[in-house]
């Protein structure tokens, strides 16, 4: 079999080999897709109803932001603002980057050294993905000194793309946080596009599918993340106690609430696991962004924060750098992220 670029196929295969790593494989098959998900349907939001001079129709619209966030902790986005050109631009752009040699995204310090692929960290199939990406920090994206001589164009692209995913992610998170009692600039003054991300993703065809993981099952730890993703499908996310998959609707972007805002908001928006599951025949893409808060902000929730005004703190008070951190020690002794339950006040 001719090797993947990049070499997935030779990692998982040298954990594979390993006799203690086999039952794992056994039990991911099961948990990685033989038993079919059931496909849902998201909320689908049409956002040109918050420009609506109809109060109940713009009122409606933002309730039905909080509600998904509430219930779901994921929904799609109809009239978002980014245009068709733009996103097809992205995507051809994405196509050109990962269709450069392995070596060259590897080690030639593109994209400020943010290639990554695979799961470096591994010591069992249960704990790795089958995909590479580029995880740049947004104020990296405008250095020229970044992309090299063969990826000038994509750099005036994913400036105005970020821009923009950030401009809609600002939009939703004023609305969630003015349903919480806050005001937008409240929000605005923790988090901070310095420490923001954009993640290009690539899941390869997989020989192995379906017992393998794209992405291995996750929370975001961020505020919020807005995903565009292609219609090869093979996003899941945990609804009522079992796995769903999303149908990719060509016209929609997804959005969903990460690690931080469940804490800021005391419980009431949820932070929802999910996963990528691998493809047999067909390699996915997507664009993820992460609007994170700056690296000393304190995030912990706080009773005036809750739409029960009675109700008391669920976490204490820690910075986003406090939760990297411990996150990071966490997937070091232990292969996988603990995430909020850390920061629980009992």
């Amino acid at each position: 079999m001719i090797e993947s670029n990049p070499p997935l196929l030779h990692h998982y295969g040298t954990l594979v080999r390993n006799p203690s790593n086999l039952v794992q494989v056994d039990q991911q098959r099961h948990i990685g897709g033989l038993v079919p998900a059931e496909e849902c349907q998201l909320p689908l939001i049409d956002l040109h109803g918050l420009k609506s001079p109809d109060t109940r129709e713009s009122l409606e619209c933002s309730r039905a932001i909080c509600r998904a966030s509430s219930e779901w902790g994921f929904f799609q986005v109809l009239n978002h603002g980014i245009s068709p050109e733009l996103l097809q631009s992205m995507r051809r752009e994405q196509l050109k980057l990962f269709a450069a040699p392995f070596e060259r995204k590897a080690t030639c310090g593109l994209l400020n050294n943010s290639y990554r692929w695979g799961t470096p960290t591994a010591t069992r199939p249960t704990q790795y993905s089958w995909s590479e990406a580029f995880h740049i920090p947004v104020t990296k994206i405008s250095e020229e000194a970044c992309y090299g001589e063969d990826f000038g164009s994509l750099r005036g692209v994913m400036e105005e793309f970020a821009a923009a995913m950030s401009n809609l992610a600002k939009l939703l998170a004023g609305i969630l946080a003015n349903n919480l009692g806050h005001r937008k600039e409240s929000l605005e003054d923790i988090c901070d596009s310095s420490t923001c991300f954009l993640r290009l993703n690539r899941y390869p065809a997989c020989p192995m599918s379906p017992e393998m993981f794209g992405l291995v099952p996750h929370t975001d730890s961020d505020f919020l993340t807005i995903l565009c993703q292609d219609q090869v499908g093979g996003l899941q996310l945990m609804k009522d106690s079992k796995w769903v998959a999303v149908k990719p609707n060509p016209e929609a972007l997804i959005v969903n609430i990460g690690d931080l805002f469940q804490a800021w908001s005391n419980d009431v928006y949820k932070s929802v696991e999910h996963k990528v599951m691998a493809n047999e025949k067909m390699e996915r893409y997507s664009i993820a962004y992460f609007m994170c808060p700056s690296y000393d902000s304190l995030i912990g929730s706080c009773s005036s924060g809750s739409t029960s005004p009675e109700s008391s703190s669920v976490y204490r008070k820690f910075t986003f750098r406090e939760y990297r951190n411990q996150i990071q020690q966490d997937v070091q002794k232990l292969g996988h992220k603990v995430g909020l339950s850390r920061f629980l006040l009992q």
